[in-house]
């Protein structure tokens, strides 16, 4: 089974754009993404979905630059992007994440993995029940279960959000919750995402501390980010009040 991570990437936002080239330490935020799921030990490969879009041309540079390939696709109909990618770079599983996760955690991702293969299962996540901080999200899904959806998704909805369709039937999916042992409740309401200016500011700070740590930007795992939050609660302050935008 070929395991690929296909990362959402492009330039145009509604609440920060150009996020994904904008720097955390000095380097740009998709990169920090890369350079993360790099390390996970169970994937096969890691490939940015981009659109067709022009303004979507510094994404792929920014992949190149982590030595990453692109795929693009349309700019809108994110499933057919995924599908499309999934079959270009030859995935039995698509690992879903986001360029708004430059902490994204190596070692999370192949925890979603292992519960997959373990379960046997179409799709399986963490984020099903909310327990991590947002910016820590990880989906697995089938390639197959992809080209289905995408042959037959008809709702606007499932098309921009690529695994709405299989999550929302239970009934013809085999879904798996992924909940990790985590120190206390809560941290689902945390904000480790890039979405708003808020968000940068934040994430910033997190990784200028990481760079104090002797280099930590990209080797830094949760528990190590968390320690950092908590030993700063003003950290949190930056983005706590801000309303994330409903799927």
């Amino acid at each position: 089974m070929r395991t690929v991570a296909i990362v959402q990437a492009r330039m145009g936002s509604t609440r920060l754009p150009g996020k994904v080239a904008m720097p955390l330490a000095g380097v740009t935020a998709l990169e920090r993404c890369l350079r993360r799921l790099r390390q996970a030990v169970l994937l096969d490969d890691v490939v940015v979905a981009t659109s067709d879009s022009s303004r979507d041309d510094e994404v792929v540079r920014i992949a190149a630059r982590a030595d990453v390939a692109s795929f693009r696709g349309s700019e809108d109909n994110v499933l057919r992007r995924y599908a499309d990618a999934a079959q270009e770079y030859r995935a039995d599983v698509i690992v879903r994440v986001t360029a708004d996760c430059p902490l994204i955690d190596p070692g999370i991702v192949d925890t979603v993995i292992n519960t997959m293969r373990a379960s046997g299962s179409d799709y399986a996540s963490n984020v099903l029940v909310r327990h991590l901080p947002r910016g820590l999200d990880v989906e697995a899904v089938t390639a197959r279960a992809i080209y289905f959806a995408d042959a037959l998704a008809s709702d606007p909805a499932d098309r921009e959000h690529v695994t709405r369709y299989v999550v929302r039937r239970p009934g013809a999916f085999l879904n798996r919750s992924v909940q990790l042992e985590v120190p206390r409740a809560g941290l689902g309401n945390d904000r480790w995402t890039l979405d708003t200016p808020e968000d940068y500011a934040f994430l910033s700070r997190v990784f200028q501390h990481l760079a104090d740590r002797g280099g930590r930007e990209d080797r830094a795992r949760f528990r190590e980010v968390l320690d950092i939050v908590d030993a700063h609660p003003e950290l949190r302050g930056l983005n706590a009040h801000v309303e994330q935008k409903v799927a």
